[in-house]
């Protein structure tokens, strides 16, 4: 029993963010709903999946990014490098901290996240010394629902949107499949 402790806790300290080793939670957590699953992607401009993550139900999505955006690759039809930046990222406010905010800008991405209400609020209390108010492109950012239509492709898949599978690996597995169907589609 032991020596079923001791390669569980070694699994746990190898997880990778291209979800290679399954995490000790198997990604799933308590949330309002219950026991879920949150899947994170990036996807391109026609709502095909490029990257594929999953986390914890109750796992805030703001950490996600950063793996997600290193794990993106998208090569390219003739010579040259595979492409690993995206011109713009559109995102909901969850992804709208300043870590990634400024992660978005150092790696020259374009950012199409609200601002939080909170932050207007703390900087408008803060008068002249709290700044000048985030770029934010209203019009680009009403194409962020070629996100959430991906997502309703991908539940039109009943394993994917009830979480039928135990492990975090077989769960994306399942999500990868989709998107590849979605891609030959």
């Amino acid at each position: 029993m032991s020596n079923y402790k001791d390669r569980r806790s070694e699994s746990d300290e190898r997880d990778e963010p291209g979800g290679r080793h399954e995490p000790g939670d198997h990604a799933i957590g308590r949330s309002r709903g219950g026991l879920t699953t949150k899947t994170h992607a990036l996807v391109d401009g026609r709502g095909l999946p490029l990257v594929i993550g999953v986390t914890p139900g109750q796992a805030h999505d703001s950490p996600a990014l950063p793996r997600l955006l290193d794990e993106l690759c998208v090569p390219r039809l003739g010579p040259g490098r595979p492409r690993t930046t995206p011109t713009a990222l559109r995102g909901d406010k969850a992804y709208g901290g300043a870590k990634n905010r400024n992660l978005l800008h150092a790696r020259g991405i374009t950012v199409v996240i609200p601002e939080k209400s909170d932050a207007i609020a703390r900087r408008k209390a803060k008068g002249s010394a709290g700044g000048r108010p985030l770029d934010f492109d209203a019009e680009d950012y009403k194409n962020r629902n070629v996100v959430e239509r991906a997502f309703n492709k991908l539940k039109n898949w009943r394993g994917i949107a009830t979480r039928y599978d135990k492990h975090a690996l077989v769960y994306r597995g399942g999500v990868v499949l989709a998107s590849i169907v979605l891609w030959l589609s």
